[in-house]
């Protein structure tokens, strides 16, 4: 997938371009070289990072709507200098798959790539906290359907599982199960392609069993 940074600095964060050498810089969509026609004829998927400043969100609105409509297969991920809960709603509603902050690690972009390229969602920890604890509130699913999910699990991938589920870091899972954050990964990978989960978000209504009253 080739990825195309939209972004008005002269050049890009050395994260953005130690993550993807092969990547563009663009100062606005209307920027975005002809020979891109190309990928959107062919249904190339091409991942869009959007880099958004303060007061931003009307051409953030407009970018997200053009990119959309011109690429029809296009992954757009918002790269924010201050990245706020209700920015994040909005760029997600328009049809962003990702929402970060502009100075994330290149593994960090690396990773949001690999979850929107499985079709996931990716989102901050702040907010991916508070729309667990909104989602879990108003919905649940069967303590059995939550208990056969979780048998289709190791020990150590149900564990890892549960504590993705609250919300909590790779880095904070590590901590609490004692384990390595590259262990982590490997055991959410697996979670994720055992029970079907896209990203971290659907893993946690997956796993949510109903409240008892």
């Amino acid at each position: 997938m080739q990825d195309i940074f939209i972004s008005t600095l002269p050049a890009q964060i050395s994260s953005w371009a130690e993550a993807f050498p092969e990547s563009i810089l663009v100062a606005d969509v209307l920027e975005i070289p002809t020979s891109l026609d190309i990928g959107a004829n062919n249904n190339e998927a091409l991942v869009f990072w959007l880099h958004v400043h303060k007061d931003q969100q009307q051409w953030m609105s407009k970018s997200i709507t053009t990119i959309l409509k011109t690429y029809k297969n296009a992954k757009i991920v918002v790269l924010a200098n201050m990245p706020n809960h209700a920015e994040s709603l909005q760029a997600l509603s328009l049809g962003a798959m990702g929402y970060a902050h502009a100075y994330s690690s290149l593994e960090m972009l690396k990773e949001i790539k690999t979850v929107i390229g499985h079709g996931g969602l990716w989102l901050g920890q702040v907010l991916l906290k508070r729309l667990i604890e909104t989602s879990t509130k108003l919905a649940g699913n069967q303590p059995e359907y939550v208990d056969n999910l979780l048998a289709r699990l190791t020990k150590r991938e149900k564990e890892v599982a549960v504590e993705a589920a609250k919300g909590l870091s790779n880095k904070e899972i590590a901590r609490v199960l004692s384990i390595t954050e590259r262990t982590v990964k490997a055991h959410l990978a697996a979670t994720f392609e055992r029970l079907g989960a896209k990203d971290r978000l659907q893993l946690a209504l997956m796993l949510n069993k109903q409240q008892k009253t």
